[in-house]
């Protein structure tokens, strides 16, 4: 991907040294294995200040993983689904705080209707609804989610702001992510299973079915960027709204997961709060006004020999966009 922003706080270049933007894969110079080295030492360890400040939200992102196991294991998969889209309200909550971003009346209206249709599917869940295993821990489960969706906020815009703030790629950044996540995943993995890890080996108990979701892992990292790079903001809440869908049905046919009318009500403004706040801001006012006529008469008429007010463009390009969610999120 391209450089997201140029004003930044990297060092000044001295005599000799590489340029940021030279380097990266996809220029000239990219094959040079020598010089791609150099330029990771530079930008890695030489500027080891702007590489410390990836260590927060690294530190937060490995945290969350493991907290969203703990939800998985504790609540049905489209339940976990369906709550996990809270991620979208503290994404931007933390937003506006952080990063002074301003939000239309349409889009909070549609963070209270993901947070009801929330409510009402653990109120469902809290109800007993269907049958459980009696291992799970539905409280233990919507901490857990909660604590990740938090998380994933803060992070997600923390990542964001060093993004904007710094001429360092998206590349870079994932790679300096990369580094720390790896290094606290392997501290966390040898404090909880160290001597397991020395006596079995470190792929004990790699089953086919943990590789499977080690690949696709990887491989929704690798669809996220595409859509990050690709996909419009509607695109996006379809696909998030398909994935509920997806997780209810193979929840029914996998673990005999019970649809009751409560659960239906909450995925369903659930999906219509992520409709509605994925869309582009123009679109957001065109529906805004429609609904204001339609509700009574306009009050303000257009004095006579005055020429119209401007239209509303109906091409998408015309119409001002409006992130559905940080970059960062979605390049989680």
């Amino acid at each position: 991907m391209a450089a997201v922003g140029a004003g930044g706080s990297t060092a000044a270049a001295g005599p000799g040294a590489l340029s940021a933007g030279a380097l990266e894969p996809g220029t000239a110079s990219a094959g040079n294995v020598k010089h791609l080295v150099l330029f990771l030492h530079e930008a890695v360890l030489v500027q080891y200040v702007d590489t410390l400040k990836l260590a927060v939200p690294s530190l937060i992102y490995t945290l969350q993983n493991n907290l969203q196991y703990v939800a998985i294991s504790n609540l049905p998969a489209a339940t976990f689904q369906v709550t996990y889209q809270l991620k979208i309200l503290t994404t931007a909550l933390f937003s506006v705080l952080m990063l002074n971003r301003s939000l239309s009346r349409l889009q909070w209206a549609s963070l209270l209707l993901l947070f009801t249709g929330v409510a009402i599917v653990q109120a469902q869940q809290a109800s007993g609804g269907g049958p459980r295993p009696l291992d799970q821990n539905p409280g233990a489960g919507l901490a857990a989610v909660v604590a990740s969706c938090l998380s994933s906020g803060f992070a997600g815009v923390y990542f964001e702001k060093i993004l904007k703030g710094s001429s360092g790629s998206v590349w870079l950044r994932n790679l300096q992510l990369g580094l720390f996540g790896t290094a606290l995943g392997l501290v966390g993995l040898w404090w909880a299973e160290g001597t397991a890890v020395a006596t079995r080996g470190f792929f004990f108990g790699y089953t086919p079915a943990v590789w499977g979701v080690v690949l696709n892992q990887a491989f929704g990292g690798l669809l996220v960027a595409v859509v990050v790079k690709y996909a419009d903001n509607i695109l996006k809440g379809f696909a998030t709204s398909l994935s509920i869908v997806l997780s209810t049905v193979a929840s029914i046919r996998l673990f005999g997961f019970h649809v009751d009318p409560l659960f239906a009500l909450g995925a369903g403004l659930v999906i219509g709060a992520v409709y509605l706040y994925s869309l582009p801001r123009g679109a957001a006012k065109a529906i805004a006004s429609a609904s204001a006529s339609a509700s009574g008469p306009c009050v303000h008429q257009q004095p006579p020999g005055q020429p119209p007010p401007p239209q509303l463009s109906s091409h998408h390009g015309d119409l001002i966009t409006e992130s559905f969610l940080p970059k960062s999120v979605l390049v989680k």
